[in-house]
């Protein structure tokens, strides 16, 4: 983006962790890479936290170093303890280890907390169980046991998934598989732009992955992943939270370490800020919000791209005079909480008329109102309605340490503004 000249001064710079996407991704990797990796800037939170251990007990060793992660590699031979794998509240975790220890040996048992366990795993172990592995879940969910063999690839076809991530649990070990992958995806992918991610990941480490037709992928078998030195850009869905405090106080607020050309879905959170009369600037490595004046008046906003920013969108929508709709986030209702639910009871605490939809959410904007939020265990709805706390004196966060999932310097960056 060409930058224009400065309006006003930059009000508060601040640093946002690690994408916690491009982490996970290059952590398994790297992990079933030959050689040593260096993963710098990685995000170092709750859930990457969960997702070492899991990769330690299949063989890897990751060690904490310098901001970042080293990774010495399986080259592909998973081991196995005989231990469970506990995966917390990471879904992407749980998802793509599901994958990953099928290219071991034995029995795994893949688990996690009860809201963990709620949470679809269904159309991935389907797809496994078409190569022929050995593998079942408890109503389409969590635990997960895998006795494993090996994993032959071939072709598959999934449809209508709720998670891109099935997609890139299966992209992520085709180079290990006996046949390589083909691999169609028919009908609504949820989060398209985090298969995008992972053929980034893909290829910086060295697989031959092709997208031979819309939304059809081929990957070799052989290609095999090499260690190397990978750099995690800043996280977009955390900087999301910067974005939305610079359009509400009406502020310039610059996050750094974020780049607009991120192939981050939540990057497109900037192009609705401008819609709605926000300045952006960019540079190589740092983004400028400029908050004006809201557009008022009825929008509507398809968030299936980039769900993760449904409740930053609504805390905005809150304050902006007119109706907001959010729509084709259906979804939402199998993450960390049933978002949708959640939000719409959240905002009608502060005193703002909302309503669940089918596929999402309405907001009536009007006057929020002070509050003690409950966060349902959920880092996004602590972090959108601790911006709207910039705004309403006596908005309480009922449970801060949530936070920890993917962004525990939250509360600190958030003091400087």
């Amino acid at each position: 983006m060409k930058a224009e000249a400065k309006i006003e001064e930059v009000s508060t710079t601040v640093s946002v962790p690690g994408s916690k996407s491009l982490t996970q991704r290059a952590l398994i990797a790297a992990a079933l890479a030959k050689g040593n990796s260096f993963i710098s800037h990685a995000l170092v939170a709750e859930d990457t936290l969960l997702l070492v251990s899991g990769l330690q007990a299949l063989g890897a060793r990751v060690e904490s170093a310098d901001g970042g992660y080293l990774v010495s590699g399986t080259a592909g031979k998973v081991k196995n303890n005989g231990k469970e794998i506990f995966l917390g509240y990471n879904g992407t975790a749980l998802r793509f280890l599901t994958a990953m220890v099928c290219l071991g040996r034995g029995k795994y048992v893949l688990t996690g907390e009860k809201r963990l366990c709620e949470r679809p795993v269904g159309a991935l172990v389907g797809a496994l169980q078409g190569m022929g592995v050995d593998i079942s879940c408890h109503n389409n969910c969590p635990p997960v046991e895998i006795m494993a063999n090996g994993l032959t690839g071939g072709k598959i076809t999934l449809q209508d998934i709720e998670s891109s991530q099935y997609v890139s649990a299966l992209l992520l070990c085709a180079p290990y598989t006996s046949k390589g992958i083909e691999l169609t995806v028919q009908g609504d992918i949820v989060s398209a732009p985090y298969i995008d991610l992972t053929i980034s990941v893909m290829k910086d480490f060295g697989a031959n992955i092709y997208e031979t037709g819309r939304n059809q992928y081929s990957v070799n078998t052989g290609n095999l992943y090499s260690g190397r030195e990978y750099h995690v850009e800043g996280d977009a869905s955390s900087a999301s939270y910067f974005f939305l405090a610079a359009a509400l106080l009406k502020k310039v607020i610059r996050v750094s370490g974020i780049s607009r050309q991120s192939k981050q879905g939540d990057i497109r959170l900037l192009d609705i800020l401008e819609e709605l009369g926000c300045k952006v600037l960019a540079g190589e490595n740092w983004v400028e919000v400029a908050g004006t004046d809201l557009a008022e008046g009825n929008f509507a906003f398809d968030l299936n791209d980039m769900p993760d920013m449904v409740p930053t969108l609504a805390i905005l929508a809150a304050f902006r005079k007119g109706r907001t709709l959010i729509t084709n986030v259906a979804h939402l209702r199998i993450k960390e909480s049933n978002r949708l639910a959640a939000m719409v009871k959240e905002l009608n605490r502060i005193g703002i008329e909302a309503e669940e939809l089918p596929d999402g959410l309405m907001v009536e904007g009007g006057r929020p109102a002070a509050a003690s939020i409950h966060t349902y265990n959920d880092h996004r709805i602590a972090m959108s309605f601790a911006i709207a706390g910039l705004l309403i004196r006596g908005i309480e966060i009922s449970d801060k340490k949530c936070v920890n999932k993917s962004f525990p310097e939250f509360w600190k960056e958030l003091k400087k503004i």
